[in-house]
């Protein structure tokens, strides 16, 4: 008889990960992620005690995936509004992610501010400070003037309320990218000018 192959925790991750990129977070439970694997409950429950620190695991993973998607260049657009576009193009291509890191509750985070300071965006900020030329505070608002608008239109097209149209959309978060910019450097020439 051949050997039984070892369920680990990260293929037990990687398989709720999968369950709620498929048909939702709210469907990650010890049956469907032993489903997924072809196994019995008694591995997913081994490794981890609740479906409460499954889910986390597999959010924190989700995230990660979330973060390298951000951070794909094509090198054909402004750098820093690829990022806005990609976050609104996930919310497209897979919505069940998109609700699952930004509306179940999940994120580590509970304002705006941990968000920004959160290790996760480090990447996001860093590439729109060099880009930008900026100063870490400054670029911190611009992000969130950017991120706020392009949430809003990946929101409304994750739940399936607005169809996407890239051109419109692109010139939508130019204008707000560039808006944020203007309205930051005015800020700092108010400053001077004190």
């Amino acid at each position: 008889m051949p050997p039984k192959s070892k369920i680990t925790r990260d293929m037990i991750v990687d398989a709720a990960v999968k369950v709620a990129r498929e048909t939702g977070a709210e469907a990650v439970n010890a049956r469907t992620v032993a489903q997924t694997l072809h196994c019995s409950t008694q591995p997913v429950m081994y490794h981890f005690s609740t479906m409460e620190e499954l889910k986390r695991a597999a959010y924190s993973q989700a995230d990660r995936f979330h973060t390298d998607y951000l951070m794909h260049s094509s090198g054909k657009i402004n750098p820093l509004l690829e990022i806005g576009l990609h976050y609104i193009r996930f919310a497209i291509e897979e919505p069940h992610l998109f609700r699952f890191l930004f509306q179940s509750g999940y994120a580590k985070e509970s304002n705006l501010s941990e968000m920004i300071a959160s290790e996760e965006l480090a990447p996001v900020l860093s590439a729109m400070q060099e880009g930008l030329k900026m100063d870490p505070d400054k670029t911190r608002k611009v992000f969130l003037t950017v991120a706020l608008f392009a949430h809003g239109y990946a929101s409304i097209i994750a739940n399936n309320a607005l169809e996407f149209d890239e051109r419109t959309v692109a010139a939508h978060l130019e204008r707000a990218f560039n808006g944020a910019v203007l309205a930051v450097r005015q800020e700092e020439n108010d400053e001077k000018t004190v």
